[in-house]
């Protein structure tokens, strides 16, 4: 029972903290994204990726829905966002003495155990 709390626990982490990011988005708009990737040579489409990234795929993470293959897609979208955002400056320490993608990279390795361990007992379709 306790593993099980603990993924439910790191997909509520994951899935809520994200999903502020993706609202964030909407409500604002993805004019940053945009210009991060046409920055770094990426197609500007490529951008709305970040609705996937940053909405549904939180909400999947959350239900415990295809949680595994969620996991990846969001250690997908903060790769890109990492190289993108950061990708000029990956060994700049912030203000804090942390490195300055330290963020992203959590979700990163959040996403990455989330795979690993799976949604648990305690989702909607539990693998």
């Amino acid at each position: 029972m306790t593993n099980d709390v603990a993924k439910l626990l790191l997909r509520l982490s994951v899935g809520v903290m994200m999903l502020f990011h993706g609202v964030d988005k909407i409500i604002n708009g993805i004019g940053g994204v945009k210009h991060l990737t046409i920055s770094a040579g990426v197609p500007e489409f490529l951008a709305y990726g970040v609705y996937v990234g940053e909405i549904v795929v939180p909400i999947l993470i959350l239900l415990g829905i295809y949680a595994r293959v969620a996991s990846l897609v969001l250690a997908l979208n903060m790769l890109f966002a990492i190289f993108l955002a950061y990708g000029n400056s990956l060994f700049t320490l912030s203000k804090h003495g942390a490195p300055v993608f330290e963020l992203p990279f959590l979700y990163l390795i959040m996403s990455i155990l989330i795979f690993m361990l799976g949604s648990g007992k305690y989702a909607l379709n539990s693998k």
